[in-house]
């Protein structure tokens, strides 16, 4: 079969990406691999760009970057799943815990992808059916970072008050600041 064809048959008729980050030459590369895959791309720079271009074209499908220079990734999804709520839209980062992932998910994106991530990748996500499962990790965290992740989600829950996080994972309060204080573990 024609590769031109499979590639359609798999994206389907709206062949619209929005791709949103404000590294430059990464934002570059990730357009021109999307376009040699069959998509019709849209870049933007930041936030306010990338709402104008979902309020004037909503896209059938969107990688948008979590941290932007002004703002966050998040209001971008917020606004495609107002627009288009059958778009599919997958978050990339670099900053990456259980918590903005759950957030990601929970606001309507249907991946996570912590960057450095590849073309292939971020295709492989966004062709991905509901239905299937992403295929586990090579490298799975360690039983410290799943422990660190744990305490950042419950402190990000807690709106950062390190008081009601150390009273909610029955631990003192000082202990918990010198956990927040360190790097996450590998």
């Amino acid at each position: 079969m024609n590769k031109s064809i499979e590639t359609e048959q798999s994206i389907g008729q709206d062949a619209s990406l929005l791709i949103v980050d404000d590294d430059r030459p990464f934002l570059a590369r990730l357009a021109r691999a999307m376009e040699s895959r069959g998509f019709l791309v849209e870049t933007a720079e930041g936030v306010a760009e990338g709402l104008a271009k979902v309020r004037s074209h909503p896209p059938a499908y969107a990688v948008v970057d979590m941290r932007l220079n002004d703002g966050n990734g998040l209001d971008v999804i917020e606004e495609i799943r107002s627009k288009k709520p059958d778009c599919k839209a997958i978050i990339l980062t670099g900053y990456g815990n259980i918590a903005t992932a759950v957030s990601a998910v929970k606001m309507g994106a249907v991946d996570y992808l912590a960057k450095p991530a590849d073309a292939d990748d971020v295709y492989m996500a966004l062709m991905r059916s509901p239905s299937d499962r992403a295929e586990p990790p090579e490298n799975p965290m360690s039983a410290d970072r799943v422990r660190w992740e744990h305490i950042q989600r419950v402190y990000e829950l807690c709106d950062r008050n390190v008081s009601e996080t150390a009273r909610r994972l029955n631990m003192h309060r000082r202990t918990l600041q010198r956990i927040l204080a360190k790097r996450a573990p590998r």
